[in-house]
């Protein structure tokens, strides 16, 4: 039996019911991505985002992504359904069912924390495609708290593996399956909850595909499907030929690796050739012993998103974005692990290969590049019992930092950036559902690399807990070499990690820390890295100069250091300046801040 629905061939596509039923089709994907949010149990879910969420086709192509969702996530989601399809045949797959899983070595998935999940939709007993989501869980199991720590050496250190399995059988929740998995995590009752709220946003997607299928018919609705492919697919071809032809390089290095591994070499051969462009990162370390390890799914997803926010930001996230692009790393790399290789913290890595891009690309786009961001996706762990309730409690959150400046702005401070598209956790809610104090939370002055326009500026969230003692772990990046400017800026500032004791002494625990104590009336501190500058620092303006002071982004000293403007001068500049903020000059490219 065909389980494909057939196109029928006297339906024609006006550009009209393209439009219409491409836009439904991301009505539902935001649709999907909201309910995710709203019935979920975690701060990491209904808080900060971590969530995506798309449709796609019957072969496994992505068709829609939901707006607000992460750029890691689009290669995670297509390798869990590819897959799927390799483990079973379509005549399988029963209507009601979901299939789950995580692992990056036959899953398709990018690291354990992050679970995909997968309906298939059916119309008159045929399939049409796929509902799927992703969700980072902040436990999976494992050595650590959180799932994620930088002393983990291989990948039955991370948490609990999941092939392709089914989670929910012809509408039936598979009480086995969901035992196992509650079984190895700490907090049962949370990823409970945020399992549940995947499950409901498959099934949504799935009810909402079938109703567009009953007022547009099936065969409009596939034939949709190939067109919003085939027409990114075109576009991103022809941005790509407005690139001057040639071989662009550029390399940079991750710090370390937690396990002893220092400056660690990602380098990159980017050829553009008419329509096509290659990807070759020859000469890349091989993989680490430590977990930065990128998986060639999070690879695929990082080199996707910048060659979209720098040839064409208004392109539909799909597949067609990924059809353009050839990339080369070589298996047991950096960028292409093998099994067991530890991936725990490779959204850091995946943060360095869009550097790499960007700074390989800047010659031919230099209105469009910016700055080096923070360059991190700085993680922070708390989790121990909580004295209220004697519960077991665990916090994590990926902290923002500066955004790079870019050819007509200063770069956004105290953000997420790049692949990574999440919220900082407010401060009500961390206080609210964990016994923990946030002693500060705010910007971090100086941080911002200096330049015509100057870089976004780090954060700084200082975190206590209250009546007993917890156990934090964390990672960052840009901890030692802090992230360039371009065309004359300056770096943006370092980032820093630091236990603070209850006579406010600290002391400095270096960028990946292992799992620690931290004592009642000590504190955590943690200050992201800020952002590159771009442009020479001279051509700032006097005004800017001024505002900067006045803002109490940027001190005295900074400003006359950095910018070589006596004190004298400059206070005379502030006194003169306007309070209010200065609109946004015209950007030369439209849209290409992502964040």
């Amino acid at each position: 039996m065909n389980r494909f629905v057939p196109v029928n061939p006297a339906e024609q596509l006006d550009p009209i019911s393209i439009e219409v039923i491409q836009n439904g089709l991301r009505s539902i994907s935001d649709e999907c991505y909201i309910a995710l949010m709203k019935s979920a149990y975690s701060t990491n879910i209904k808080e900060r985002h971590d969530h995506s969420t798309c449709i796609m086709d019957a072969s496994g192509r992505i068709v829609v992504q939901a707006a607000q969702t992460q750029s890691i996530h689009l290669s995670s989601m297509l390798g869990h359904v590819e897959a799927l399809l390799s483990r079973y045949r379509l005549t399988d797959l029963q209507e009601g069912d979901i299939f789950i899983s995580n692992d990056p070595f036959v899953a398709g998935g990018t690291h354990l924390p992050d679970v995909n999940f997968a309906m298939p939709i059916f119309f008159e007993g045929r399939i049409i495609g796929f509902s799927c989501n992703i969700a980072h869980h902040v436990d999976v199991g494992g050595m650590a708290p959180g799932s994620m720590s930088s002393n983990m050496t291989e990948i039955y250190q991370e948490g609990l593996r999941l092939p392709v399995v089914r989670l929910v059988s012809r509408g039936q929740i598979v009480p086995d399956v969901l035992e196992i998995i509650l079984l190895n995590v700490r907090v049962p009752q949370e990823r409970r909850g945020d399992y549940f709220a995947q499950i409901a946003a498959c099934r949504l997607g799935e009810r909402r595909v079938r109703e567009l299928c009953e007022r547009r018919s099936a065969g409009r609705v596939l034939a949709t499907f190939k067109e919003v492919i085939d027409r990114t697919r075109a576009r991103m071809r022809r941005a790509i030929e407005e690139l001057p032809d040639g071989i662009y390089r550029f390399e940079d290095v991750m710090e370390d690796d937690g396990n002893g591994t220092h400056d660690i070499p990602i380098r990159l051969s980017l050829t553009v050739d008419g329509d096509r462009i290659r990807l070759d990162f020859s000469g890349t370390s091989p993989q680490v012993r430590g977990n930065i390890n990128c998986p060639l799914t999070a690879t695929q997803s990082a080199v996707g998103y910048v060659l979209k926010a720098l040839l064409d930001p208004d392109v539909p996230n799909n597949h067609g974005i990924l059809d353009v692009i050839e990339i080369h790393a070589e298996p047991g790399s950096l960028l292409n692990p093998v099994f067991p290789a530890a991936v725990a913290y490779r959204a850091h890595t995946t943060q360095r290969i869009i550097d790499v891009v960007i700074g390989a690309l800047a010659p031919a786009l230099p209105d469009r590049v910016i700055a080096a961001s923070n360059g991190s996706n700085t993680t922070a762990v708390f989790s121990g019992i909580d004295p209220r309730s004697n519960r077991p409690y665990l916090y994590l959150e990926t902290l923002g930092g500066g955004c790079g400046a870019r050819s007509f702005k200063d770069g956004k401070d105290g953000v997420q950036q790049h692949i990574a598209n999440t919220a900082n956790l407010p401060v009500e809610a961390i206080e609210s559902e964990y016994p923990l104090r946030v002693r500060e939370y705010g910007f971090a002055s100086d941080t911002g690399g200096a330049g015509r326009f100057r870089g976004g500026l780090s954060l700084r969230r200082t975190i206590e807990p209250i009546d007993h003692d917890c156990l934090f772990n964390g990672a960052g990046e840009r901890f030692v070499h802090a992230p360039w400017g371009v065309f004359g800026g300056g770096r943006g500032a370092p980032g820093r990690i630091r236990l603070v004791d209850a006579n406010g002494g600290a002391r400095d625990l270096g960028g990946k820390p292992a799992p620690m104590i931290c004592p009642d009336r000590h504190a955590i501190e943690i200050t992201t890295p800020g952002a590159g500058g771009y442009g020479d620092p001279q051509k700032r303006s006097a005004a800017d100069l001024a505002r900067d002071l006045r803002s109490g982004k940027f001190s005295m000293d900074f400003i006359a250091s950095r910018y070589g403007i006596a004190p004298a001068a400059l206070e005379r500049a502030a006194r003169a300046a306007p309070d209010t903020d200065y609109d946004d000059p015209p950007a030369p490219w439209h849209n290409v801040d992502q964040g």
